[in-house]
């Protein structure tokens, strides 16, 4: 069963440091242990401090950032550069920055890609790229994950089946925000990571993150790693969990 960990921060802004902080420590551990890193990144608001604040740490230094493979949970299916993509965003927050290996960067396809507006396609493709090592997936070594005020993760929504889907990714229609179409990993590629890590911030996101601890009918409460969940939050995201 995997091990469960909460960590509650003041605010935001520390929030945002200490995931930076944990995620340079978990991809140099795990290139010491396995000569690489996969890391799965997020979107959303909080994402782009945590990536920012990982170029600020001296401790980022010690990274081999050639041999890190970097994958995302889910992304908007918009062109290629739209501002709107999480792709777009980690870019400019800290991946142009970095001297990492392009063919190591693994962003989900674009709706100007090879596959068009063809988003199960695109969908498709992008669970061969992750199949590339000859496994279904990669060793995910910490896949990171926001919590949207529904309690959705990556682009996994409530009510909704794509998470529900047997391979490792799924088109997404119809989604509750905007842009309705999208690309997702599902709840089954999600829970096959080392880690999983919840990261949440403000008042908005305190009734699902509860929900979630109290197994509620949210995404986020079925999102677990193999080894452990970790939930990282601040005071006002963590204001309505119950004591055990």
């Amino acid at each position: 069963m995997s091990e469960s960990v909460v960590v509650v921060v003041p605010d935001a802004d520390v929030l945002a440091s200490l995931v930076a902080a944990r995620l340079v420590v978990k991809i140099i551990d795990a290139q010491a242990t396995r000569g690489l890193a996969d890391v799965v990144l997020t979107g959303g608001r909080i994402a782009a401090k945590v990536l920012r604040a990982v170029q600020e740490l001296p401790a980022s230094a010690a990274i081999d950032w050639a041999r890190v493979d970097l994958w995302w949970g889910d992304e908007r299916f918009l062109p290629g550069g739209d501002p709107d993509r999480n792709e777009t965003q980690a870019r400019a927050a800290l991946l142009d920055a970095l001297p990492l290996d392009p063919s190591r960067v693994h962003a989900m396809p674009a709706s100007d890609g090879p596959d068009g507006d063809d988003a199960e396609a695109a969908a498709a493709r992008y669970a061969r790229e992750l199949a590339g090592s000859g496994s279904e997936l990669p060793h995910f070594d910490v896949l990171m994950l926001g919590v949207g005020e529904d309690g959705h993760v990556a682009s996994i929504f409530p009510e909704h089946t794509e998470g529900l889907i047997h391979g490792p990714t799924a088109a997404v229609h119809d989604s509750p925000k905007p842009p309705p179409v999208r690309i997702t990993l599902t709840m089954r590629a999600i829970q096959s990571a080392e880690q999983v890590w919840l990261v949440a911030s403000g008042p908005d996101k305190a009734g699902p993150v509860a929900s979630a601890f109290q197994g509620g009918p949210v995404p986020a409460a079925a999102a677990a790693g193999r080894v452990k969940t970790v939930w990282l939050l601040d005071r006002a995201a963590a204001a309505e969990i119950k004591p055990a």
